[in-house]
């Protein structure tokens, strides 16, 4: 059991990924089997990590940070508060919630990938902010029931290959009374959809490869929003391991949506 209010140095616990069956997934439009999909979803995230928050203020002018704005501000999280950063990638919402959690609260960093990891570690350490990190595959967090007063993650479920399986994690984790917050692009209104595809696909890509030399990468980003769940769709899910409450907001006129959901 980890200390309620334990003052934790930075420390990776590297958690080790179990040899997956041979079942087949998406990878963006793609099909392949599960442990092909969890490389080249590494891969992609290597290649961009060092540039991957100037690429989010690209792609977005910026609308990424009103977004998480909204999320904190959504979260409930207070001063004394624990609060787990699923996908965390490069520490935005962690590093907004150790403001908000003060000195007898406690922030967690968690990614599966290694790369955006240490960049948003090393982010923490420059802005002044000590906090524990772990690399973890988010369908085995490696924390104990009950335990965080709230789960975020932003721009991450839609990565994963089990996303049932990774929010009924992230509600074991969550105490009586706690809140899971998924930020994540989703399904858009629909008379914009054909200038959002353009966009998408033939403008970002484009970006991509002038700014980390990778367009690959970013047409698979514009592909994996299309096979994400839409909001209804994903907050039957998020109801379906035993989420309560379950709302959401759309953002952007559904560009991205924030659902909220409770442990009780």
């Amino acid at each position: 059991m980890i200390p309620p209010h334990a003052r934790l140095p930075v420390a990776v616990a590297a958690i080790t990924i179990e040899a997956m069956s041979n079942d087949k997934t998406h990878f963006g439009y793609e099909t392949v089997a599960e442990q092909e999909k969890a490389r080249r979803v590494a891969d992609v995230f290597d290649s961009v990590a060092s540039r991957y928050d100037l690429m989010n203020d690209l792609m977005s002018g910026g609308l990424h940070r009103l977004w998480k704005a909204f999320t904190i501000q959504r979260s409930g999280v207070r001063e004394g508060s624990r609060v787990l950063d699923v996908a965390g990638g490069t520490g935005d919402l962690s590093l907004a919630f150790a403001k908000k959690v003060g000195k007898s609260g406690q922030v967690w960093l968690t990614d599966i990938n290694n790369a955006m990891l240490a960049h948003g570690r090393d982010r923490l350490l420059n802005k002044g902010h000590m906090l524990p990190v772990a690399q973890c595959d988010a369908e085995k967090l490696p924390f104990p029931d009950d335990y965080f007063d709230c789960v975020t993650v932003a721009f991450g479920l839609r990565n994963m290959t089990h996303k049932d399986a990774a929010l009924a994690e992230m509600r074991r984790v969550l105490r009586p009374g706690g809140r899971l917050l998924v930020l994540e692009f989703s399904q858009i209104w629909k008379p914009l959809a054909p200038f959002y595809d353009f966009y998408s696909f033939q403008v970002i890509p484009r970006v991509g490869k002038l700014v980390t030399n990778d367009s690959d990468s970013y047409r698979y980003l514009s592909e994996s929003i299309r096979m994400h769940p839409g909001q209804e769709e994903l907050k039957a899910m998020m109801e379906g391991v035993g989420l309560e409450k379950v709302e959401y907001f759309n953002l952007a006129m559904g560009v991205v949506a924030l659902h909220r959901g409770y442990k009780f």
